[in-house]
């Protein structure tokens, strides 16, 4: 049991790894910023459920995190 309990607890720990954006994504994703006065590092563009996550973009008007839907329409813009 104690073995079970063990491995489940080292499990739950792993990271999850984030899946990267291939290049067409980041081609779209970079489109839809500069059009929106924004900038992000390709690296920072995470799949998340059927969208995408966008940590640490810079805008004109300061840093946000935003997320995008399947056809790439901001959800979410977070000023941090």
């Amino acid at each position: 049991m104690k073995k079970i309990v063990t491995l489940g607890l080292l499990l739950a720990a792993a990271p999850v790894m984030a899946q990267e954006a291939d290049p067409a994504t980041v081609e779209k994703v970079t489109a839809l910023l500069a059009s929106m006065q924004c900038e992000v590092d390709p690296a920072n563009i995470e799949a998340e459920g059927d969208g995408w996550e966008l940590d640490d973009v810079f805008c004109a008007d300061g840093q946000y995190d935003i997320k995008l839907d399947a056809n790439f329409a901001v959800t979410e813009k977070r000023k941090e």
